[in-house]
């Protein structure tokens, strides 16, 4: 189990989170509301680790930053909170990636998983910490690391490079449903890129993905063509094509995170033909080694084409589903 030892007093007033969950059987943790962690890694092999005091519950191990979640809070927001109060992690520094969650019943632990989108040095910002350090992922089993994570690590590590992406065929998801689409094809593009952009803020399940753990932010691509090329983004300028197809991040907001996996859309803006442009995009991921790589299409031949090189198809419900 993670951390089930409370903090010392806060400076300032206490949330009404910051107290014990008892289980049936007397089991106590820390969290009123459940807690949460996060585990970030660099993208060059190395993940951010906090050394924990000696006072603390398995003091002198490794683990992440967290801590019990507020009242009304989600698990997102309360590991960001934790780890920028604890190291110093900037709230707009990390990309999302996917979640685990421990539930005992009456109190659950989410490890949220993220990558740093820039550079950034952990800070010792309380009373929680010996130190703060990027440890090398083949190193982090050398260490006396907290019984909880300890157990957990093995899993985590496993997926830390996975990167799903989903590639998007617009025309092929907004021709699936009879809604008068024709009438104005940019709108409906827009429409969806607005549906999309949501998901890519919020995450899908990892079910969805066929993947492990509770909840995945994959890559996003959107391809539009003809008409809907004049599509405007959620959040975002409208990007005019300049003839080479080029992308424009599409945002759902502010929320946790940003960069890609965290609420940012490509859209890709096909001056020729969108099935080349999903094409192109789907084999240069797989070739990045992102996966699963995911094109949402019901078109046969569009199909036949990017299962040659690995890419996996799902219908347009299979999308719309998530809406």
């Amino acid at each position: 189990m993670p951390d089930s030892t409370p903090p010392g007093p806060p400076p300032g007033p206490r949330d009404p989170g910051d107290a014990w969950a008892v289980g049936p059987d007397g089991t106590k943790a820390w969290g009123l509301f459940g807690a949460a962690g996060l585990l970030v890694d660099d993208g060059a092999g190395r993940v951010l680790l906090q050394h924990r005091v000696e006072w603390s519950h398995h003091g002198g191990t490794w683990g992440i930053p967290g801590g019990a979640r507020h009242q009304g809070e989600d698990a997102v927001t309360g590991a960001l909170r934790e780890s920028a109060e604890e190291a110093g992690v900037p709230h707009d520094g990390v990309d999302l990636r996917h979640t685990a969650l421990l539930d005992l019943g009456f109190w659950t632990y989410t490890t949220v998983v993220g990558r740093a989108s820039r550079p950034f040095e952990p800070v010792i910002a309380d009373r929680e910490s010996l130190a703060l350090s990027w440890i090398p992922v083949d190193e982090v089993d050398a260490l006396p690391l907290h019984p909880g994570f300890g157990a957990s690590w093995p899993a985590l590590r496993e997926a830390i490079a996975t990167t799903p992406h989903i590639v998007v065929d617009a025309a092929n998801v907004v021709g699936s449903v009879p809604d008068g689409w024709w009438k104005d094809r940019a709108g409906a593009a827009a429409r969806l890129l607005s549906s999309v952009a949501a998901l890519a803020e919020g995450g899908v399940p990892a079910d969805l993905l066929e993947l492990p753990f509770a909840r995945w932010w994959p890559r996003w691509t959107v391809v539009l063509e003809g008409e809907a090329r004049g599509a405007a983004g959620a959040g975002a300028a409208d990007g005019a094509d300049d003839g080479a197809g080029a992308g424009v991040g599409v945002g759902a907001g502010s929320g946790a995170g940003s960069g890609s996996g965290s609420g940012v859309v490509e859209v890709v803006r096909a001056p020729g033909s969108g099935d080349d442009a999903i094409v192109d995009a789907a084999r240069g991921a797989v070739e990045r080694g992102d996966a699963p790589v995911v094109v949402v299409t019901a078109d046969r031949e569009l199909r036949a084409r990017v299962e040659a090189f690995g890419a996996v198809v799902r219908g347009p419900s299979w999308l719309r589903d998530q809406f």
